[in-house]
C-alpha cells in the first residue's frame, strides 16, 4: 500500500459561486490536509481523504470572509471543519476518473461526485514521486444546511445555491 500527501504548497483547494446571479466570485482553503491511499497503480482502487480548516476560507474581502465564518453560512465555532471520504473511484477515459465520496460539512453528510484529470507523475528534484489532479464538480449548499440568502428586488437570490469546486492537487508519496 502505497501513501501519498497532498502538497500544500503546491495544491489549491477552491470554489466558485455565482453573485446577484451574474458575477462569479472565487474563494479557497488555505489550511488542509488530504492524502491517497494506492494498493496498486490502479487508481480506481484509489482511497481518498481530505479535511479543510473552514476558518481559513478566503476570498479577498475581509467582511465577506468574516461573514461566511459566521453562522449565517458555515458557522466554523460550531463546525470547523470539512471533510471528504471518497466510496468509489471510476476511470471514466483515459485520465479521466469519477470520484464518489461522502462530503461532511456544516454537520451534513452527502454524497457528491467529483471529477479529476490525472495530470500524470514524476519524480520532484528531492527524487520522491510526485502525481497531480485537476478536480471539479458541484454541490447544491442548501443541501449542507447553508441556506443564508437574500432575494433580489428584480427576482433572482443573492448568492447562487450551486457551489463549483476548482481543485488543483499534487500528491507526494511517503517513503
Amino acid at each position: 500500500m502505497k501513501t501519498w500527501n497532498i502538497d500544500r504548497a503546491h495544491s489549491e483547494i477552491g470554489f466558485k459561486i455565482k453573485h446577484l446571479m451574474i458575477s462569479t466570485l472565487r474563494g479557497q482553503f488555505t489550511t488542509f490536509d488530504g492524502s491517497i491511499k494506492t494498493p496498486s497503480e490502479d487508481l480506481t482502487q484509489a482511497v481518498i481523504s481530505f479535511t479543510a480548516d473552514i476558518s481559513s476560507i478566503g476570498t479577498g474581502n475581509t467582511m465577506r470572509d468574516d461573514h461566511l465564518r459566521s453562522a449565517d453560512f458555515f458557522n466554523v465555532s460550531e463546525f470547523p471543519t470539512l471533510t471528504f471520504n471518497s466510496k468509489n473511484v471510476e476511470k471514466v477515459g483515459e485520465n479521466e476518473y469519477k470520484i464518489l465520496g461522502e462530503l461532511t460539512m456544516h454537520g451534513v453528510t452527502k454524497d457528491i461526485y467529483v471529477n479529476a484529470i490525472y495530470n500524470g507523475m514524476v519524480n520532484n528534484m528531492d527524487g520522491n514521486s510526485v502525481m497531480s489532479f485537476e478536480m471539479s464538480g458541484s454541490l447544491n449548499r442548501d443541501d449542507f444546511g447553508l441556506t443564508w440568502n437574500a432575494p433580489m428586488e428584480k427576482g433572482g437570490l443573492l448568492v447562487s445555491n450551486e457551489v463549483k469546486l476548482d481543485i488543483n492537487a499534487e500528491f507526494t508519496e511517503l517513503k
